[in-house]
């Protein structure tokens, strides 16, 4: 499996297997990234210009894949945990941890892998599954392209996948404790959204 710089696995095998389409991708099946970043990659974006920003990879009958291009970026945005399918419970009226942690299986460049790699993370209580989520080495110091493309796991899952041989494709259902967090979550936002007049609220 793919590692991380200080040896941790993030759980698979092939980043691009779990790749969704470009981030920069229209709807029209055009390269958003030529067209509003030209002056980053001039030549790139004449390429692209010169075929109406047509996207290769995005053609079915292309040959092309998405490790061909340069600017290629995956960032899933469905808030559910990819090896158990935890959803998130977010309440926007505390500072509560997330259930869900952002996981990196390849990083875009050095400056974003050394960034990582000192800890650009916020602080993991002691008592709470912990995580190494630098990022993998996907080839990118063999001279080939590297990308970003991450996923979203649970605490606990994420935990697993770095600190074990979990695989990001094991058929599992959530850990106990993420269920109990979740459930304790849910019970709080039944509470606060039902009915309590605030003579009750208050006890007068």
């Amino acid at each position: 499996m793919e590692k991380t710089p200080g040896g941790t696995s993030v759980g698979v095998d092939d980043p691009y297997e779990f790749a969704g389409l470009c981030d920069h991708l229209t709807g029209e099946g055009r390269c958003r990234y030529a067209f509003d970043h030209y002056e980053h990659d001039p030549e790139f974006a004449r390429e692209r210009a010169e075929d109406d920003y047509a996207c290769p990879p995005a053609n079915p009958e292309s040959e092309a894949t998405w490790a061909d291009c340069p600017h290629f970026r995956s960032r899933k945005q469905d808030r559910e945990c990819v090896r158990c399918g935890l959803a998130e419970k977010l309440n926007e009226l505390t500072e509560e941890r997330p259930l869900l942690e952002e996981h990196h299986l390849s990083y875009r460049d050095t400056l974003e892998k050394s960034a990582n790699a000192a800890g650009d993370h916020e602080p993991i209580d002691s008592d709470e599954p912990t995580t190494d989520d630098g990022p993998a080495g996907n080839g990118a110091d063999d001279g080939e392209l590297s990308h970003e493309i991450t996923i979203y796991l649970c605490r606990w899952c994420h935990a697993k996948v770095h600190n074990s041989w979990a695989r990001i494709t094991d058929d599992v259902a959530p850990d106990p404790a993420a269920v109990a967090a979740l459930e304790e979550r849910r019970g709080r936002e039944l509470e606060e959204t039902g009915f309590e007049s605030a003579a009750d609220r208050y006890g007068e």
